[in-house]
């Protein structure tokens, strides 16, 4: 038996021995083929790289380093930009120079005066604009220290007849009745559910406050008392109506991904998981849950030109969007589920953060890694706008205001201004 192990053991030493030369011969000739190619990577190099790069002797090293850059530049080509194919050439974009370079969440210009606005971001991020957009300065609260102030996020601003309000996080409401010279601090009740989302200025003191659990509040003066206009929130009403049928909904303790108000001030809000969304007009006492008719999670929802009376948007994840004929959202109190129809956009896999409409025909939307699409037909048809090759950032919110004034915001300080006319003849 111990024989028998020996020669075994030979045998096997013996096949490694060979196994060894054979790596040995395929190394050699391996090491030859790159000394072959070697100026001829270089060459090469000098094409696909621009490079100025030469040398007599070559090493494997250069080869690899050189093939895997050429390789890499055609992969980065090929997925530059999402329907470059179908890319729109329409300058209706500038980009505005701004002193910060913070996530802006927010912007709103003043119906009294409206070349007069605020921007409100990250990091304390508050700027002013007296001249319709074209140039922001930073403003600070006096009523917040320094240091205080940038461990605010800053996330919505509305500013109505003169008024503006403007709510961040953590939880801090602020108030100005003299077009911003002056700022005060409105005390938030500790035992507020969730925390603002929301805040829509309504003119001589009133407002509308929402939660991130979905409680809407009411206001007359200034946010000094506010009453509740649903008497319950959203997971104590979904789990209160667990056979409701809508997924995801029973033994709901999540919250939502804010609200939007339309002009009618009907509400409308999407979970925080992004499973469902739900409705609330004026009068109704609940939250009214919808299923999203599809297995892709929601990322946002908007109206179809502000008003629930024309619809409704929809975007998926995967880069996905849908619509609503408008007859399908002409009431929106019942439980009935509207009909989302799918939006002819290529977008390459990005996501679709947010959708504007500047009238019934002109519409925008923008997404992840500075995209923009463009429509000529209420939104049907998209087509990719080339000019968003040239945003260094992620675009998070679109507006468009009165007198042909529109606004981009983005990521580290991203601020785009439209141009009018210049989508007239595109």
């Amino acid at each position: 038996f111990k024989t028998q192990i020996a020669k075994n053991s030979s045998k096997m030493f013996a096949a490694m021995i060979a196994m060894a030369c054979i790596c040995l011969s395929i190394f050699r000739v391996c090491d030859s083929f790159y000394a072959m190619n070697a100026q001829r990577t270089i060459e090469n190099r000098s094409v696909c790289m621009n490079s100025s790069l030469k040398s007599e002797d070559p090493t494997r090293r250069d080869f690899i380093q050189t093939t895997g850059t050429a390789i890499g530049g055609v992969c980065l080509a090929t997925i530059a930009s999402p329907s470059q194919v179908e890319a729109v050439k329409i300058d209706a974009w500038e980009q505005v120079t701004l002193p910060v370079a913070t996530t802006l969440y927010d912007i709103a210009f003043d119906t009294a005066e409206p070349s007069h606005g605020f921007v409100v971001g990250s990091k304390g991020t508050f700027l002013e604009t007296k001249d319709s957009g074209k140039n922001w300065s930073p403003r600070s609260f006096s009523n917040l220290d320094a240091e205080e102030e940038i461990n605010y996020r800053f996330e919505k601003v509305s500013f109505v007849d003169g008024e503006a309000f403007i709510i961040g996080k953590p939880p801090i409401l602020l108030h100005s009745k003299d077009r911003g010279e002056s700022w005060e601090r409105v005390p938030l009740s500790p035992k507020l559910p969730g925390e603002p989302s929301n805040i829509v200025a309504l003119g001589g003191g009133k407002a509308e406050m929402t939660t991130s659990t979905g409680a809407i509040y009411y206001s007359s003066n200034a946010g000094l008392n506010w009453k509740a206009q649903v008497k319950e929130t959203i997971d104590a009403t979904l789990n209160r109506i667990s056979s409701s049928g809508v997924s995801g909904a029973s033994y709901f303790t999540g919250s939502i991904i804010g609200t939007l108000r339309d002009k009618s001030g009907a509400y409308l809000a999407v979970s925080s998981r992004g499973n469902f969304y739900l409705t609330w007009e004026p009068g109704q006492d609940f939250w009214i849950p919808h299923n999203r008719g599809t297995s892709r999670r929601i990322q946002n929802m908007g109206f179809v030109e502000g008003d629930s009376k024309k619809g409704l948007w929809m975007t998926l994840n995967g880069g996905v969007m849908q619509m609503t004929p408008q007859s399908e959202t002409d009431n929106l109190s019942t439980t009935t589920d509207p009909t989302f129809k799918p939006v002819s956009i290529k977008t390459g896999g990005y996501g679709i953060i947010d959708a504007g409409w500047k009238d019934e025909s002109e519409v925008w939307a923008v997404g992840g890694g500075g995209n923009l699409w463009y429509s000529k037909d209420g939104g049907r048809n998209f087509k990719y706008n080339s000019f968003s090759q040239k945003v260094p950032g992620n675009l998070y919110t679109i507006k468009f205001f009165s007198g042909d004034m529109g606004f981009v915001l983005g990521s580290d300080g991203v601020l785009l201004r439209y141009i009018p006319g210049k989508t007239l003849n595109a």
